[in-house]
């Protein structure tokens, strides 16, 4: 094979400076080597870049991912954890979620379904909190109360954390159950913290205290006076009771952040079931960085989710269901595989 036929700028510019010529070709050497590299070397400026995921705490609480935060779990994974603030429940997570303000919800099953079906792209990646035997939410009252069982419920007034979320429809069902329409109780949203007081200054009969607000019914037994009348494990038994969702625009952006953020909360569950006063420590220090009242998370039960916080679809088909009842979303408009997101 002859020379390397030069273009007419190169074979120019070479006849005016004989130098630039020798210049040229040792240029192409070079880059020749720089692409070579290029090709041969794995890219590392994906790797190290850093995913900042929002969430919004909540107050009294903790969930997976918070834990696997504090265990140092997702150090070295990529993944920045960043609290942005409390929310007041479930729908407002959602919401700043659709909006675009966060990367991370935490709401219950319910609440997501409605949010799904009005039209967001949620996936839940894992389960956050769960009730049975040992964690559940408890639906109090003063001891001199009238009230003896979820029957006597017609005309009470009751306090939940926030309305259309979890104990909102576990109110429901327990009217829907005793054959009672849901206008025979009055809800009202009163944030965790004034619980206690709401029901000890009589303004409410009943106050709801989620299962992932265990810390505050700790407090509240305590200080004694109170009883249960029912728990959401009375009426729909055991399962899941709220899931972490992720949007699916990021899930599909950033796709190794999304199985190292599932993995290590996973893990963190896991922990937790396994190291229970451990985990309470960790949480106590979370509480009184976040200038909470430390003490809490001495009554805090465990996250109440299956190993690996599996979410299961009849956790989902149960809500359906329900909704579907109710009026709330269509009829087969939904399925579990509309929220679920399956581990590829």
């Amino acid at each position: 094979m002859g020379p390397k036929k030069m273009k007419w700028p190169e074979r120019l510019l070479g006849y005016a400076f004989p130098w630039l010529e020798q210049t040229l070709n040792y240029s192409r050497r070079i880059t020749a080597v720089f692409v070579l590299a290029a090709v041969l070397i794995p890219a590392t400026g994906s790797a190290s870049e850093t995913v900042v995921m929002r969430f919004l705490a909540g107050r009294g609480s903790m969930s997976p991912f918070e834990l696997a935060n504090e265990l140092h779990f997702f150090d070295g994974k990529g993944i920045e954890i960043k609290e942005e603030g409390y929310a007041a429940g479930g729908p407002e997570v959602l919401f700043a979620l659709a909006s675009g303000n966060l990367e991370i919800g935490n709401a219950a099953i319910v609440s997501i379904i409605n949010s799904v079906a009005n039209g967001n792209h949620f996936r839940a990646v894992y389960a956050g909190n769960g009730i049975d035997a040992k964690v559940k939410s408890n639906f109090y009252v003063l001891n001199d109360s009238s009230i003896k069982s979820r029957q006597d419920i017609v005309g009470a007034t009751i306090a939940i954390n926030t309305l259309g979320a979890h104990l909102d429809y576990v109110v429901r069902e327990a009217l829907n159950q005793s054959k009672l329409d849901f206008g025979a109780t009055k809800l009202i949203a009163v944030p965790g913290p004034q619980l206690e007081q709401t029901l000890r200054s009589k303004q409410v009969d009943l106050i709801a205290v989620g299962s992932w607000q265990a810390s505050f019914k700790g407090q509240l037994l305590k200080n004694g006076g109170v009883r249960s009348v029912f728990t959401d494990t009375d009426i729909l038994g055991e399962m899941t009771g709220g899931m972490i969702v992720l949007p699916q625009e990021f899930i599909d952006s950033h796709p190794d952040a999304t199985r190292e953020f599932i993995e290590q909360s996973v893990r963190a569950a896991d922990w937790a079931a396994e190291h229970p006063e451990e985990a309470r420590a960790v949480f106590a220090k979370l509480l009184e960085r976040r200038g909470e009242n430390s003490e809490l998370a001495k009554s805090w039960p465990g996250f109440g989710v299956r190993p690996h916080a599996v979410i299961a679809d009849h956790d989902i088909d149960f809500w359906i269901n329900i909704l579907e009842r109710d009026g709330r979303i269509p009829k087969g408009a939904l399925k579990p595989d509309d929220l679920l997101y399956r581990v590829q």
